[in-house]
């Protein structure tokens, strides 16, 4: 279903994208200059695969991820369990596990002694299929349990209820996901609840700095839904911290891509990159001339996008937000 690239880059992002392709409607600026509501990018899952691929193929996502999981989270890692025998570990929204199970070598290498209990998160039984296949092809993971959850984020904390109330974590990642939940604040205090008294909560989402935050703040009515926090960034998610009095560690991780032709009309890579950036199908030929100058000229303005050797680089860069209990 998915393609080895898709599968092998990026499960941090594709993971909780199936929940709405499968029936969810996407997320909710100041112009509105519409004729007709423009379709979703999420209405066509083999365009948005294309799209998709092209964003990895042209970005450094995929780099900026690992950087700062070899980087900086090991030193995170190394603050949680306090001598534990057994650290409870969950991932939230761990698509095919990839991402997942190279944070859990990075927890080996800091606690090497200790049993893990690894509470999977994941709304697609394809991803999660995928993610036991590639347990079953790992060596040395038999210091971990895992226990694989096909739920999203509010089916989970009901069902935690149920039957965990007392239980808490050592270490909880949500990355690239709090844009598919109705509400980021109270997912994120639900989660921040289950931490053991040393343990950590990492999200992961577009910094509010980059060019995505300034696109969706300048076109949040035109491009984002509001059934669904589509357009959050790490500022958001800051702002609800601060307004609580909620501290917290932040991390910049630089992420740029390259979004050249999407300046040159009828360029095909240059229209699958602006259907990514818009989350619109065939946005070119769907939105209207005002709203689409706007955002080629938002694209190109200086607090998105800077322009290298003649190349348009998109800032994409990313942020990781580090809760305690």
């Amino acid at each position: 279903m998915f393609s080895s690239l898709f599968q092998q880059q990026a499960p941090y992002i594709s993971s909780w994208f199936i929940l709405f392709w499968t029936g969810h409607n996407w997320h909710g600026s100041s112009l509105r200059v519409m004729a007709a509501p423009l379709r979703s990018l999420v209405e066509d899952y083999s365009r948005y695969l294309q799209c998709f691929q092209l964003f990895l193929e042209r970005s450094s996502e995929h780099q900026c991820m690992r950087d700062f999981i070899h980087a900086t989270l090991p030193d995170i890692l190394a603050s949680i369990g306090s001598g534990q025998s057994t650290l409870n570990v969950m991932g939230v929204g761990s698509g095919a596990g990839e991402i997942d199970l190279e944070m859990l070598g990075q927890l080996r290498l800091k606690h090497p002694e200790a049993k893990v209990d690894n509470e999977v998160v994941e709304p697609s039984g394809d991803m999660l299929y995928k993610y036991k296949v590639l347990v079953s092809k790992t060596p040395d993971l038999d210091h971990i349990t895992f226990r694989w959850n096909k739920m999203t984020a509010s089916e989970f904390e009901k069902d935690w209820k149920e039957r965990s109330p007392e239980k808490r974590m050592d270490f909880i990642h949500m990355i690239q996901m709090l844009y598919y939940v109705k509400d980021p604040e109270a997912t994120v205090t639900f989660f921040r609840g289950l931490l053991h008294k040393n343990g950590k909560l990492l999200i992961i989402l577009v910094s509010g700095e980059s060019g995505w935050g300034r696109l969706w703040r300048t076109f949040r009515a035109e491009l984002c839904k509001t059934d669904i926090s589509q357009c959050v960034t790490t500022g958001d998610v800051k702002s609800f911290l601060d307004a609580k009095g909620i501290p917290y560690q932040k991390h910049t991780m630089p992420s740029q891509m390259d979004i050249t032709e999407c300046f040159t009309p009828g360029d095909e890579k240059g229209e699958l990159l602006l259907d990514f950036l818009t989350e619109v199908m065939d946005f070119s030929k769907s939105a209207s001339p005002e709203l689409r100058a706007g955002v080629l000229e938002l694209l190109r303005h200086p607090d998105c996008s800077k322009e290298v050797d003649g190349r348009v680089i998109f800032n994409n860069n990313l942020e990781a937000v580090v809760l305690d209990p």
